[in-house]
């Protein structure tokens, strides 16, 4: 194996870690105070890496040479993180387990490869396309309530991550077809900023207090460097891999977020859902296998 691909998939690992407990000590937080007051705090904390690692790699003096076009995209992006990430802190707000929420965030790959194929005119083949339904159904046996009516069959929550699922897809989308040469760090760095702007004005808005408990700071500390963690890697992974490789390492973070929940709060998934969980991992994994060309090789 070629030190380049090494690289990618020890970042793609290290990634997965990070955004595994991401799901972990964001629950832990927002446990205690609400979503304003624990963005602020958040993308502060993240905001301030960002800045920090861009500067010492040397990364700012890109502004400087931002066309228009690139600095157009970089503020869709920013609008679209927005959307992207309240709804899914709102959806570990909600959901109780972190693990659920988890598992029904591989909706995600699945609007990912709807989007290829209706927006770019990607092709995908059979097993793609069988991975896919896989992990549909599985967020269906997760989500399932026992209810009868459209209003019950679901568990509350889950709404929020469906839209999530589509928000970070449109985001998707538009880094692939628009951004070019706009490193990692600037592309961190301008999430960052765009939702410590956002979680400001929310604070005030909604009036939140100042008092911040000892435990929900470190929590809320601790979670914000892993996220900054996890996207600078995620994207320093797609450097040395391609991104279907890098997908096969991150689609176990639904395991990584399940043992955490259980040692973290001692919680685990009814077994349906757990059932359904490992249905999702499973579609994701076969998704991202056969985007990387593993089954044909073996063919």
């Amino acid at each position: 194996m070629k030190s380049n691909t090494i690289k990618g998939y020890f970042f793609a690992l290290i990634a997965t870690l990070a955004f595994s407990n991401v799901y972990i000590f964001s629950k832990a937080a927002l446990n205690e105070i609400p979503l304003a007051q624990f963005g602020s705090l958040w993308y502060l904390v993240v905001a301030f890496s960002c800045f920090v690692f861009a500067l010492f790699n040397k990364k700012l003096t890109q502004v400087a040479h931002l066309s228009r076009k690139q600095a157009f995209t970089l503020l869709t992006l920013g609008l679209l993180e927005i959307a992207t990430t309240t709804l899914f802190f709102l959806s570990i707000h909600i959901i109780p387990d972190p693990s659920v929420t988890s598992f029904l965030g591989n909706l995600y790959p699945v609007m990912v490869m709807l989007g290829g194929i209706f927006i770019l005119h990607e092709r995908f083949g059979p097993i793609e396309i069988l991975g896919g339904f896989l992990a549909l159904a599985g967020a269906f046996v997760i989500s399932y309530s026992g209810g009868t009516t459209l209003e019950t069959i679901f568990i509350k929550g889950t709404g929020v991550v469906f839209f999530n699922a589509i928000f970070a897809t449109i985001t998707t989308l538009v880094v692939k077809v628009h951004v070019q040469k706009l490193s990692p760090e600037l592309l961190n760095l301008n999430r960052s900023i765009w939702l410590l702007a956002f979680s400001v004005i929310m604070f005030f808005v909604m009036g939140e207090s100042t008092v911040f408990s000892a435990t929900a700071v470190k929590n809320t500390m601790i979670g914000a460097v892993l996220e900054f963690t996890a996207i600078l890697t995620v994207y320093y992974s797609f450097r040395y891999i391609e991104a279907s490789r890098s997908s096969i390492v991150q689609s176990t973070k639904g395991v990584c977020v399940l043992l955490g929940a259980f040692l973290f709060f001692g919680t685990l998934p009814l077994r349906h859902q757990l059932i359904g969980g490992f249905i999702t991992v499973l579609g994701v994994l076969i998704m991202a296998m056969a985007q990387a060309g593993v089954f044909k090789r073996r063919k």
